[in-house]
């Protein structure tokens, strides 16, 4: 199974980097499944419902959210029709929305997705090692799934970095997202598991994390209250992460970073 993760999308230079280039890498790179995390996606702040069928429309097949999962209010009563937009799994009981969702593929295959939180700089919710592990007693690599992937929307690096070592050969990738910045040290940790701490995000890097510099330097510079930061319109980077596993166990066999366009170095998967 071939599937690629990109990160945070921002605003509506990333969106649209996105559903323009997608149909075509989905056929270039024999993709079976796409996962974004698409928590900033609408103007910076959450995912509307309308924005989630756009990018569906583009070739996602599973969008993940994070801390900005609420910040559009329309979600909240839509979400439980979108199953395949999957809020963290450690929110509290009763919480619109699942953690996971479960994607039928071609050639009867299946893979399991699943989001969830840290807690390191982040929301007090459950412990995401704990409510993961629970998920994960139901369903097997090669057994149950073909394929598990987990977004791990966290802050800290440490925090992402033992996730993927604590789950490491139990599921096909650990991924980081959130902080918007990719790091360098994707690989595959000694069991089977891809892993990249965060994968960057897909927007404009002439920014602060995405967000127009004026106002962010306001903010961080002057300590008081100005206007709320927007994204940054120019040239988006599309950050993310393509893995290609083994389907008789789930793990993976090759893991390369994707990044084109706009202001980063540019960097296209060879295999």
């Amino acid at each position: 199974m071939r599937f690629l993760f990109l990160g945070d999308v921002v605003g509506r230079t990333g969106r649209e980097a996105i559903t323009r280039n997608l149909p075509e890498w989905r056929k270039k790179l024999a993709l079976d499944l796409v996962v974004v995390n698409g928590e900033n996606a609408s103007h910076g702040y959450g995912l509307s419902p309308d924005i989630a069928r756009s990018l569906m429309s583009a070739g996602v097949d599973v969008i993940t959210l994070g801390n900005h999962a609420w910040d559009r209010r329309d979600m909240i009563g839509h979400i439980n029709q979108m199953p395949n937009i999957v809020r963290p799994i450690n929110y509290p009981a009763g919480t619109p929305g699942q953690g996971s969702y479960i994607i039928d593929l071609e050639r009867g295959r299946r893979a399991l997705v699943i989001n969830v939180m840290g807690r390191i700089f982040m929301d007090p919710l459950d412990d995401p090692f704990r409510v993961v592990s629970e998920l994960l007693s139901r369903h097997r690599l090669g057994m149950t799934v073909n394929a598990i992937i987990i977004d791990i929307h966290a802050e800290a690096t440490s925090e992402k970095m033992g996730f993927g070592q604590y789950f490491d050969g139990r599921v096909s990738l650990v991924v980081g997202t959130h902080t918007h910045v990719p790091t360098a040290d994707h690989r595959i940790l000694p069991k089977g598991t891809a892993y990249q701490t965060d994968a960057g995000m897909c927007g404009d890097y002439d920014s602060v994390i995405g967000m127009g510099k004026e106002a962010a330097l306001h903010k961080l510079v002057r300590k008081i209250p100005g206007e709320r930061p927007q994204p940054a319109e120019g040239e988006a980077t599309v950050c993310g992460l393509l893995v290609e596993t083994n389907d008789a166990t789930g793990l993976a066999t090759k893991v390369a970073p994707l990044r084109m366009g706009g202001h980063l170095a540019p960097n296209w998967p060879d295999f």
